[in-house]
């Protein structure tokens, strides 16, 4: 057996891994492909002698024969400064990772902005250089990337549900539940003029939080954002300058929130004796600001998991019991609210 692996100081190769086990190429391709077709003797005798060489399958030459590649793309189609900066994705990206941790699939993070960087995305994933691909914060000029991709043979989940209904699979949060609660506590502390700031409308995430809002505050004043802390600051001086009254505001994001108690602060008013302020996501954030931040927890880990569970059933070519999961949210009730 040592004379096998003397014969070579490079990388181990198959045919050596073959002889040192005494059994055929062929035998030592099913092993390492996880073919079922092989004994129990010969997978222990393959296994055993890729342990002793230290033989790493080509992954190139094992796709050929598998026509899988064991990877999956994370697809992000916002800015960088964004993506690095809220703390949502960072979140996401982890509880992905973390469900991930039992399988064989590699993560590829993919972040594209411009028509160019997209373009070239779509090219990429459309070659068969993934065998999945889960979809994060895709906006209303986007909502055809997972429909492409599946009628090219690459597996898409989507995190968020789309802004038009369809057949799309997706893992979501209860947005709207979520925005409600948030509105009716805010009614029920006995506040009368309650604004809200909100995420993207081009985004069903935007649309379902202001919806909430709507469905509890009918009138109330709105002022359009982007999810950043910048978007929230802005936003909140719009208002005040334009409705002096409001006593209460859901921000549709924990960062937002954070720029909006910056802002109350700096025009002489109280939080929350003047201002209430709820926001969205129960992130880090929420513990850091002054007052910390009353919001609505949004189960991101959970989602994580969902969007594993649906993926890796989709790429064993399995039908999951639910294409679309929609999880709870809750208040989570702090002091500046």
């Amino acid at each position: 057996m040592t004379s096998v692996r003397n014969r070579s100081t490079g990388r181990p190769t198959l045919d050596q891994v073959a002889s040192l086990a005494g059994v055929g190429r062929g035998t030592v391709s099913r092993v390492v492909n996880g073919s079922e077709q092989v004994s129990v003797r010969a997978r222990q005798a393959v296994e055993q002698a890729i342990a002793e060489l230290g033989y790493v399958p080509n992954r190139a030459a094992r796709a050929l024969v598998t026509q899988r590649t064991d990877s999956i793309a994370l697809v992000v189609p916002e800015p960088g400064e964004r993506f690095f900066t809220e703390p949502f994705f960072g979140r996401i990206v982890q509880a992905i990772s973390a469900a991930l941790a039992g399988s064989e699939l590699q993560m590829l993070l993919m972040i594209a902005q411009s028509p160019d960087e997209r373009r070239r995305l779509d090219g990429y994933l459309s070659r068969q250089h993934v065998d999945g691909a889960l979809l994060l914060s895709l906006h209303g000029s986007d909502d055809a990337l997972p429909e492409r991709l599946e009628e090219r043979g690459v597996a898409a989940v989507r995190v968020g549900r789309p802004a038009h209904p369809g057949p799309a699979c997706y893992v979501d949060a209860d947005n709207r539940g979520g925005a409600q609660k948030a509105a009716s506590y805010l009614v029920e502390q006995g506040r009368k003029r309650i604004a809200t700031i909100t995420g993207p409308l081009d985004m069903a995430v935007g649309l379902d939080r202001l919806g909430g809002y709507r469905d509890v505050v009918k009138s109330g004043p709105v002022a359009v954002a982007d999810f950043s802390e910048e978007s929230g600051a802005a936003a909140m001086r719009w208002l005040l300058e334009h409705y002096p009254d409001v006593d209460a505001v859901f921000a549709a994001s924990d960062p937002m929130a954070a720029g909006a108690l910056r802002v109350i602060k700096e025009s002489g008013r109280r939080v929350p004796h003047d201002v209430a302020v709820v926001g969205f996501d129960d992130s880090f954030i929420a513990r850091h600001t002054d007052p910390h931040l009353t919001t609505v927890y949004q189960p991101v880990e959970a989602m994580g998991k969902e969007l594993v569970r649906l993926l890796l059933a989709k790429l064993a070519g399995e039908s999951p019991d639910r294409q679309q999961v929609v999880l709870d949210t809750h208040l989570v009730v702090r002091d500046s609210a």
